[in-house]
């Protein structure tokens, strides 16, 4: 059964971010005075009386607006209620309820969900001040006091929450998910493909750069099987990134990489592989994460019989340093070959999980020597011992030899293209590591 949902919701800059982080006990919201820091839906699971929880932080809601971007804001709010079990609608003590607030609040209550009323920034202890029960105006009847800075009252909002939720049997299960994180540079098309998945507008898509801030979690199961994918800040130069929101939302893309299990790499076919594609590229490589790179927009590409191959060629020479990754042609906008995507996720996800045995890895081995000797240096040959594999994900492989300063980067790149060759790892980087062994120590 899945878990029960809990919105967050309410106008901008009254705190919601802050109460978020706070309930899921870590830093998963972008927190800024600025209001309109958070725009799509952000969720988090955490757990709470034994009951597990996933709580969807929300954009501001501006009921009333001309900015196309908090029209948007409000939209996705406006799915997040439709989502939750329960709703908590956090207003702020010191600005009194405002005209917003009673606007959202028809909103809620158009919804007939149950909603707990949060007042934010009581921030003293004791009594509870005069100018708090005014809240009680707004027609609902759980009204209660918190602080998101210092968290006193969350507790409160929780046991609340979780009362009201209907009654489940969560079962201890093991999230067999494939964990997916979307990269690429600012307006690639990430968000686009994510909703061509989805079959909804889970995203905010606009074709200005940065709209999305935060990395999103979307739940996506199918005949393929199951998969989580995240949706993550386009990443700039840091010399671009002038705006510390904007600072913020490249570490949490590349953080969003560093746990997925596949990186989905969002290349614009029209653009071609730019200098930083190959630095987002890096990101996932050097993470030692399987990649599957996409070249989307393809329908925007005027073809003849020679395109495939002439951007393949094109591709893997400005990403030479990932030809295992494979290459994809999609459009997100008319969902060409979209579908392929799901089969190749699969097949660079078991590849990185590959174990091969000691002696399989050794017959390899003395093959490779033999067609090629280790090299020399003033008269001093490597010897190689032997091989065997020590983990997974990235597959990584220990080499015992005589001396670790005559093994050379090209000669590791041969080794590493012979055990490609014989055992394929398509779309997973490879690790080795060398390491010194007298022989006398074998």
């Amino acid at each position: 059964m899945r878990k029960s949902i809990i919105a967050v919701v309410g106008r901008p800059n009254v705190g919601k971010s802050t109460f978020f982080n706070k309930i899921c006990g870590r830093r998963v919201s972008i927190v800024d005075d600025t209001p309109g820091v958070t725009r799509d839906r952000v969720t988090a699971e955490t757990e709470w009386n034994g009951r597990k929880l996933l709580v969807i932080d929300t954009g501001g809601i501006e009921p009333v607006t001309d900015s196309e971007m908090f029209r948007h804001m409000k939209a996705q709010a406006e799915i997040a209620m439709d989502t939750a079990d329960v709703i908590i609608f956090m207003v702020e003590l010191s600005a009194g309820v405002t005209a917003n607030d009673r606007d959202i609040a028809a909103l809620l209550k158009r919804t007939r969900k149950k909603v707990i009323v949060a007042v934010n920034k009581v921030d003293t202890v004791g009594q509870l001040p005069a100018e708090f029960y005014e809240f009680y105006e707004l027609g609902f009847d759980d009204v209660i006091p918190v602080s998101s800075l210092h968290g006193t009252g969350t507790g409160d909002i929780l046991d609340k929450a979780v009362e009201s939720l209907p009654v489940t049997n969560d079962g201890e299960e093991e999230d067999e998910r494939i964990r997916v994180a979307v990269i690429g540079k600012p307006n690639a098309g990430k968000s686009s493909i994510i909703n061509k998945i989805l079959g909804e507008d889970r995203m905010i898509v606009s074709d200005v750069p940065g709209t999305t801030r935060d990395a999103v979690d979307s739940i996506v199961s199918n005949s393929w099987g199951e998969y989580l994918f995240v949706d993550t800040a386009g990443i700039r130069r840091n010399a671009k990134i002038d705006d510390r929101i904007e600072h913020f939302s490249v570490l949490r893309a590349k953080a969003a990489a560093e746990r997925a299990d596949v990186c989905v790499l969002m290349v614009d076919s029209t653009e071609g592989v730019t200098a930083q594609d190959e630095r987002v590229a890096g990101i996932a490589h050097e993470a030692g994460k399987p990649t599957v790179i996409v070249m989307n927009k393809w329908d925007l590409v005027e073809k003849d019989n020679s395109t495939v191959n002439k951007v393949t060629k094109d591709v893997y020479i400005a990403l030479s340093y990932m030809t295992y990754a494979p290459l994809l042609f999609v459009s997100a906008k008319t969902g060409q070959r979209v579908d392929r995507l799901f089969e190749t996720i699969n097949k660079v996800y078991e590849s990185s999980r590959k174990r091969i045995t000691t002696g399989m890895l050794n017959d390899v081995l003395n093959d490779a020597t033999g067609r090629v000797q280790p090299p020399t240096d003033k008269g001093r040959r490597l010897k190689i011992y032997y091989m065997t594999q020590t983990g997974i994900q990235p597959p990584t492989f220990v080499i015992f030899c005589n001396n670790a300063e005559l093994f050379h980067f090209s000669y590791q790149r041969y080794i590493e293209n012979c055990i490609r060759k014989a055992f394929g790892f398509e779309g997973t980087p490879i690790k080795l590591i060398i390491k010194q062994k007298e022989e006398d120590d074998l």
